[in-house]
């Protein structure tokens, strides 16, 4: 009896053990993730895109146009979308990264990026080069055959 008592003990203190482990690896992983967080400028310097997560997803809007204006003075809008029905939503506010998940080793993928200035939407990755720099790769298909553009961090 004692010895059944030992081993419940025992195998309940390594159920423990194995939780809190699978606990903190995801916990180290989400928090190596969460380093997108944040605003960022592309290298054409025409707009400003705020990262946030969304349960365990990353997500990016644009918070800022240098020419958020027509030479009308109408607020710039989402004209390129292949979709008629979004040619009226505004480009302040819109959302172009979405989806991106943390794969590790400082890595996004299984996102995707809108360029409103053509209407397209492509698969992406991000890759974090120090913590002031990402390297964004829009693409078809696969990876090689596509564009990066480098995009530095802002103060909030």
């Amino acid at each position: 009896m004692k010895k059944v008592k030992e081993i419940r003990i025992w195998l309940l203190g390594i159920i423990i053990l194995i939780s809190t482990s699978a606990f903190t690896l995801h916990s180290l992983r989400l928090d190596g993730g969460d380093a997108l967080i944040g605003v960022w400028m592309p290298s054409h310097g025409k707009a400003k895109v705020k990262i946030t997560k969304v349960g365990t997803k990353y997500y990016g809007k644009i918070v800022w146009l240098k020419e958020p204006n027509y030479p009308d003075g109408s607020k710039k809008r989402d004209k390129n979308n292949p979709d008629p029905k979004m040619h009226e939503t505004p480009l302040l506010g819109y959302k172009i990264l979405k989806d991106f998940e943390y794969s590790g080793e400082k890595t996004w993928g299984n996102g995707t990026i809108y360029d409103p200035e053509n209407g397209s939407t492509y698969s992406c990755t991000i890759k974090l080069t120090d913590k002031n720099t990402i390297d964004v790769r829009g693409f078809i298909g696969v990876s090689m055959i596509g564009r990066t553009d480098t995009w530095k961090r802002l103060k909030e």
